[in-house]
């Protein structure tokens, strides 16, 4: 099997997983788990993780999600996001140029605008002052559903959804913020309910908390 993804489901490796579900490849999945949630990575006996020289020799940042495609080796949830949709091509991927510097523009400000406060609310803290912050690019995100007919963009489901997506849902803590942005809310829910990502998150569930 040419293509391999490496890391947990409990971490960014959820986003290309659910792509790849959704375009139907064939693929490994090696469950590389993050060395900060071991009490000893480098003891005997310890999962491979992101601290094993086996993983660092994929990816020397020690971070997950890693991509192998035969000889070529990619980093960046985002970025392997993106290659996958593109290079498997049919309607989750870009139709034009236009299209694709949407899909990284949205894949961007996913990573900068929401991510660092959607994060910090998944993991508990300051809930009501980062759940405020977020209000802003929530509106935008608001908007653009409502005008893009309930998707990021193209008027159908893309890889942008999947990206967009699996950042705003650290967030989802803070029901409150969501009671304010139906649009979003219905979109969280409509995108859960593919089957794919059914799949993947029904496999998340089996992991380690």
């Amino acid at each position: 099997m040419s293509l391999t993804i490496y890391g947990v489901l409990r971490s960014r490796a959820s986003r290309p997983v659910w792509l790849a579900h959704e375009l139907g490849l064939d693929f490994q999945h090696v469950p590389v788990i993050q060395s900060y949630r071991l009490p000893d990575p480098a003891a005997a006996g310890a999962p491979l993780n992101t601290a094993s020289p086996e993983f660092l020799a994929v990816n020397p940042n020690g971070m997950v999600p890693s991509l192998k495609d035969g000889d070529f080796v990619l980093h960046e949830s985002l970025a392997i996001c993106l290659y996958l949709a593109r290079k498997a091509g049919g309607p989750l991927a870009a139709r034009d140029a236009q299209e694709e510097a949407l899909m990284i523009q949205w894949a961007l400000w996913a990573a900068t605008e929401v991510e660092p406060r959607s994060l910090a609310i998944l993991r508990g803290t300051d809930v009501e002052a980062n759940a405020a912050a977020l209000r802003r690019p929530f509106a935008v995100l608001e908007r653009q559903l409502q005008a893009g007919g309930g998707h990021v963009l193209g008027g159908r489901f893309t890889v942008a959804d999947i990206m967009v997506a699996e950042i705003v849902r650290y967030a989802a803590p803070a029901k409150a913020l969501f009671a304010e942005f139906p649009a979003i809310s219905a979109w969280i829910a409509t995108v859960q309910a593919r089957p794919a990502h059914q799949r993947m998150a029904a496999d998340r569930a089996q992991e380690p908390a």
